[in-house]
């Protein structure tokens, strides 16, 4: 498994990999109405490449195949952060936050911040974070809770 920045040709099989995750892993947690709402059939994969571009997007791969990616903001936002659903519990996560942590790093941010499904709120929970609040967010009309989390880095990111 190894991890590297984000490539334009791995698009595609991004968007593949975030719609199967949350039709697959993230309906134990939502509605298959909240699902369809949070990822519907019809991504705009024009938009997720300007998107996944405009951040720090690291992508796990074995082999040929998408593990999982995630993406660092400037600010210190995690935005998306998904792992494939053959993956789940494998370490992907932690590889692609150790790459997000060193970049942090080296651009000095001490303050990692995510929105965290219920889904992934333990995974974030066990690297670290902090629930700061519990929210309720809207997306195509379908209420959903999730949790603003951080962590905080001291003197290591300065």
């Amino acid at each position: 498994m190894r991890v590297r920045t984000y490539e334009i040709g791995d698009t595609q099989q991004i968007v593949k990999l975030f719609y199967d995750t949350v039709h697959e892993v993230n309906i134990r947690d939502y509605t298959k109405a909240q699902v369809d709402a949070w990822a519907p059939a019809d991504i705009d994969i024009e938009s997720w490449t300007k998107s996944l571009s405009s951040k720090f997007t690291f992508v796990a791969e074995e082999g040929e195949k998408i593990a999982g990616f995630g993406e660092l903001e400037a600010s210190g936002h995690i935005d998306r952060f998904y792992c494939h659903q053959d993956f789940q519990r494998q370490g992907v996560g932690r590889l692609i936050l150790k790459q997000i942590e060193s970049k942090a790093k080296d651009l000095g941010i001490n303050k990692l911040f995510t929105e965290a499904s219920i889904t992934a709120r333990p995974f974030f929970e066990t690297q670290g974070f902090i629930v700061i609040r519990k929210q309720e967010v809207e997306r195509r009309g379908q209420k959903f809770i999730n949790f603003a989390m951080e962590k905080i880095y001291k003197q290591r990111f300065v």
